[in-house]
């Protein structure tokens, strides 16, 4: 059509015929015509057309075209009545249409007669053909995706060019004023589809053909030796067969295009001055034409006169002398050096360069279809080069000289490109070769005469030739990932003797701050030859400094539940004492200060054991293809009722044989959780046996959903044919890595529900005995924080007219203060369990052991705990309680999911400490207070109703790609996201901070924390005997300390006896 009729317009619309031949008049005629996209595309106007505006108007769109797909998935087709009938149903929604109203509605849009020359479905269709779009394909922010090509890695590349816009500036909240259009200008968009950026290879051809400059042509709008250096330099070639008049004319549009180049390119948001300079090369064969000779000399003639030539009939038969005689302006000397000129065929087409006629720009090739070479494909190869031209340009600026007598610059800068590009794409493929980059490496030595290379090592390489494979590494020492892998390669070297090459490739600068690039030591426990009772696997460490306070933490697989399980001494504070020593003996007080401190073994021994392997997979709901957030997962035990089960055996490491009699068992709860919104993440603790996944008996999620058999598969659910069990999903935990028969949950509505919530709104909470008692979270690191964590309990029991339950995280405990704190809980008539979640590897990890713990304190509250505790109350360690928690307990928070304290502002002395009451926090709360996240008080059926927890991480994920971003995360995250989540703000007297709040107001507080305060440093012993003391109190701190450890000498005189 657009040939036919001559249209040059590019916003033109295609013509588009009516929807339907005839009038449709009901639905019953709809049934039997197949849906067509152009009908699906002009309801979806329609909706628009009298909808605009409308806040809800895309979700309803979205819905509907999800709607469509489950039709379309389920039974293979889709007719025009389905597709109608579901527009209904949104209809009655968006705008409360009766049913019949709804499908007429409906039937009108589609029967518009009026709409057909105005249809946007044609703009659509013209716009598909201006950008060479098809059916199938999809688009990340203007990156072409493939459901077939892992998806995700173009969401986390561009997630990840994103957060480095971030980090440079070039997004903030002030500019651009379209992201998204600053997005489509940047590197890697296109404004049309080409079959050059479907090459999964970037292949780069050297064309070793020995011309020189002379063969060289320069577009007319670029002028060479005038003005600054440029951004970057091209030399595009053409490799042509000459062997047709088709071939010729491929010269002659080839030299077409390429004098109209401009000399600017657009590089992103910004313009590059470029120089570009092509020739035409003939390709190897029997015979050449001796118009090659011409065209090898083209610089001379130049591009009138070369147009000229080509145009010439039959000038692949003429002479050399023939063809010089076509052109009698040219100069004699140039005449005779043609003449003279022999073509030299001797240059080789290797297997990586097309067979056809193709270009290439700097060694980007590419073979145009049906051998008709466009503008843009000469557009595109350029702007697909300009990011390593200018790079080797900048490099190369200060030894060439950009001169128009002087063009060899053009072939230095361009051959240097392919050079550079070629070696990226070997370290990128390895060309099927691992070992690649150690070769390359040893070829350069002897290049250089280097007898020995002081950063490369080699072991076991006489090897070689029996094993038929070598490990080959490149690492930088001073980074994290040397330490992880270092273990790996002393085993792959000492114990299953592989040659082993290694290069080290340390940076010369370690940053801007010249900050040191690793600040921990690293020991990987890989022992072949470690038993559970003669030589247990272990980590040594030796020869640390004494003069710095240490912290041990384990780097465990996400899949294990790793425990401290013994310790004397503090593991958060491990450090030397200058009379007693380092080790166990002096901390524990059992060793002899008589005896020189380096003359004492400083021996220090922590234990850690696996307390449960975790899983965890992903949960799809394949009705409406998103992940069910906030659906309820149970694990508990199989049911073996009137089951005869066989006895295991089991062959120990050391030989013996252990044999094991399990016993009839009834269903056992044993853990449960919530699906996540992000990625429909689920994790649930277990330990080796067979297990039953099942939605929660009783929940909401068992009346909707129905478990089912699926996989995805290229990006797309695939449900089984054959559906065995709709109820639960056995999970068989049978070694210690990720179990991968949870990898993937699907689940699937039931007819009926299609539509239905997952939390009921008017379903009434049903009352239990768990309601009487007062649910307390904490957690705390260190032993100093331990023993507040005690005082801090102890304080709410004593004073809390309710029966209290605490729940401690226990990641970060000691073994004996969760030991000590059960039997006190026993003594002083309180409740103490402790929970625990791994961190998912999706959520960005912090690596600060003090951020861990704030991550712990806030992301993770929806699943931290069991689905029945209701509410939660937080208490910081270092608290202690002077008011009854029951009143904060049935404090009505206004239907927010939290209620926080807001930071005091009564003490003057702080007032400019106030960060909250400037910059970025003043403008970004806009009248909101900055509460204090010390105490704070959960409604978690509100919190997991309302997806806060999802709400929560994702807010986290996006602020925490800044490191300098969340300085106090706990605190910072819910402040930050309030205009989100809404935050009850609780009477100010429910925490008083002597940093922020005046002492007038001490005698109202309920709750005192021992916060830090800006003007002067305090050990925090100190400062809780001073504070918490005098006629305010009904005991002191200093009598509270005295009768925790009253229990813990109870306690650890009735082990000792033992």
């Amino acid at each position: 059509w657009i040939r036919d009729n001559g249209i040059s317009d590019p916003d033109q619309p295609c013509p588009t015929d009516r929807v339907f031949d005839t009038k449709v008049t009901n639905i019953d005629q709809l049934q039997k015509i197949p849906a067509s996209t152009h009908a699906i595309h002009r309801l979806i106007a329609k909706m628009n057309e009298e909808y605009s505006g409308q806040p809800l108007l895309p979700s309803f769109a979205d819905y509907f075209l999800q709607r469509i797909d489950t039709f379309t998935t389920d039974d293979g087709s889709l007719t025009m009545g389905d597709m109608v009938r579901t527009f209904g149903e949104i209809m009655q929604q968006l705008d409360g249409m009766n049913p019949n109203s709804a499908i007429k509605f409906a039937i009108d849009a589609l029967n518009d007669v009026d709409n057909v020359g105005k249809s946007t479905y044609g703009k659509a269709l013209r716009f598909a053909l201006n950008r060479a779009v098809t059916p199938g394909m999809g688009f990340l922010n203007g990156r072409q995706i493939s459901i077939d090509n892992d998806p995700g890695k173009v969401f986390m590349e561009e997630q990840n060019h994103i957060f480095g816009l971030i980090m440079k500036g070039k997004i903030t909240d002030a500019k651009p004023k379209s992201i998204y259009g600053s997005l489509l200008a940047g590197d890697g968009v296109f404004p049309r589809l080409h079959p050059l950026l479907n090459e999964v290879d970037d292949a780069h051809v050297d064309l070793d053909h020995g011309l020189s400059s002379d063969a060289l042509l320069i577009p007319k709008n670029v002028v060479v030796g005038v003005g600054d250096v440029p951004d970057a330099v091209f030399v595009v070639e053409a490799v042509v067969n000459m062997k047709s008049k088709d071939d010729v004319d491929f010269v002659a549009n080839f030299i077409s295009i390429m004098d109209a180049c401009p000399n600017t390119l657009q590089d992103g948001s910004s313009t590059a001055n470029v120089l570009i300079g092509y020739r035409i090369l003939c390709a190897p064969s029997d015979s050449t034409p001796a118009l090659c000779s011409i065209l090898s000399n083209a610089g001379l003639v130049g591009v009138d006169r070369t147009k000229l030539i080509v145009s010439e009939d039959g000038i692949l038969e003429k002479s050399t002398n023939d063809i010089l005689d076509l052109i009698t302006d040219l100069d004699d000397e140039v005449r005779e050096t043609i003449s003279s000129f022999a073509y030299a065929n001797s240059w080789a087409r290797d297997k990586t360069m097309p067979i056809g006629n193709f270009v290439s720009v700097n060694g980007k090739s590419y073979a145009p279809e049906e051998g008709t070479l466009s503008e843009e494909d000469i557009e595109l190869l350029l702007s697909m080069e300009i990011s390593r031209s200018k790079a080797t340009t900048k490099m190369l600026s200060d030894h060439l000289v950009f001169a128009k007598s002087e063009k060899n610059f053009f072939d230095a800068i361009a051959k240097t490109s392919i050079f550079l590009a070629r070696q990226f794409s070997k370290s990128e493929k390895g060309k099927g070769k691992r070992m690649d980059m150690v070769n390359e490496a040893i070829e350069l030595e002897k290049a250089e005469k280097l007898e020995a290379n002081p950063f490369r090592f080699s072991w076991n390489m006489d090897n070689f030739e029996e094993l038929k494979i070598q490990v080959s590494v490149a690492l930088d020492p001073a980074t994290e990932d040397a330490q992880r892998v270092a273990p790996f390669l002393i085993a792959f070297r000492d114990v299953l003797k592989l040659p082993l090459q290694m290069i080290l490739v340390p940076k010369a600068l370690t940053g801007d701050d010249k900050s040191v690039p690793i600040t921990s030591y690293y020991r990987f426990v890989a022992d072949p030859n470690a038993m559970p009772d003669v030589n247990p696997p272990k980590a040594s460490f030796s020869n640390l400094p004494t003069n710095h306070i240490l912290t041990l933490r384990m780097d465990v697989p996400e899949s294990w539940n790793v425990q401290q399980t013994s310790s004397i001494q503090d593991t958060d504070n491990l450090r030397c004492d200058i009379k007693m020593g380092c080790g166990d003996d002096a901390h524990g007080g059992t060793t002899d200060p008589s005896i020189m401190t380096h003359d004492k073994r400083q021996i220090t021994r922590v234990e850690y054991g696996l307390k449960n392997l975790l899983i965890f997979g992903q949960c799809y709901d394949a009705t409406q293809k998103s992940p069910p957030n906030g659906l309820q997962l149970t694990l508990s035990r199989e049911k073996n009722k009137g089951v005869q089960l066989q006895a295991a055996a089991e062959v120990s490491p050391d030989g013996t044989l252990q044999v094991s009699y399990p016993s009839i068992s009834e269903d056992t709860h044993y853990s449960d959780t919530l699906v996540m919104k992000t990625v429909g993440y689920w994790q649930l603790r277990a330990n080796p046996g067979i297990w039953q996944l099942q939605i929660a008996s009783g929940s909401r999620g068992a009346d909707i959903f129905d478990m089912v058999d699926g996989s995805i598969e290229n990006g797309r659910m695939k449900l089984s044919k054959k559906q065995v069990n709709n109820a639960t999903k056995i999970i068989y935990v049978k070694d210690f890595t990720a179990n991968e028969d949870a990898r993937v949950l699907m689940v699937k509505r039931r007819p009926g529900w299609e539509k239905a919530s997952l939390f009921d709104e008017d379903k009434r909470s049903t009352k239990s005995n768990d309601d009487e008692v007062i649910h307390v979270f904490s957690l705390a690191t260190g032993h100093l924080y331990e023993r507040f964590l005690k005082i801090m309990m102890l304080s709410v029991t004593k004073r809390t007219s309710m029966k209290v339950k605490f729940w401690l995280f226990e990641n970060f405990l000691s073994p004996t203060f969760k030991a000590s704190a059960e039997a006190m809980a026993t003594r002083i008539g309180c409740e103490v369990e402790f929970v625990t979640y791994k961190w998912p590897e999706f959520l960005r990890g912090q690596s600060e052991k003090q951020r861990i713990i704030w991550g712990y304190k806030i992301l993770f509250l929806d699943v931290l705990f069991p689905l029945n505790v209701k509410k939660i109350i937080y208490v910081d360690a270092d608290q202690v309680v002077r008011g009854d928690l029951k009143e904060l307990w049935e404090m009505d928070l206004k239907g927010a999911p939290y209620g926080y304290t807001p930071m005091c502002s009564s003490r003057e002395s702080t007032l400019g400490f106030q960060f909250w009451n400037s910059g970025f926090w003043e403008t970004h709360l806009r009248g909101k207070p900055y509460h204090i996240s010390a105490l704070y008080v959960v409604d978690l059926e509100k919190f997991r109703k309302d997806l806060v927890g999802d709400n929560l991480r994702s807010t986290y994920q996006q602020l925490s790609a800044d490191p300098h971003s969340l300085a106090n995360l706990d605190q910072d995250l819910p402040n930050y996201a309030q205009h989100q989540v809404p935050i009850f703000s609780l009477p100010q007297e429910w925490l008083w901070c002597e940093s922020w709040c005046s002492d007038e107001s001490k005698a109202a507080a309920k709750t005192i924390d021992l916060c830090n305060n800006p003007l002067h440093k305090e050990p925090k012993v100190s400062m809780a005997k001073r504070i918490i003391s005098g006629d305010l109190f009904q005991e002191s701190w200093i009598e509270l300390d005295a009768e925790v450890e009253t229990y813990e000498k109870e306690y650890f005189e009735s082990q000792s006896t033992k």
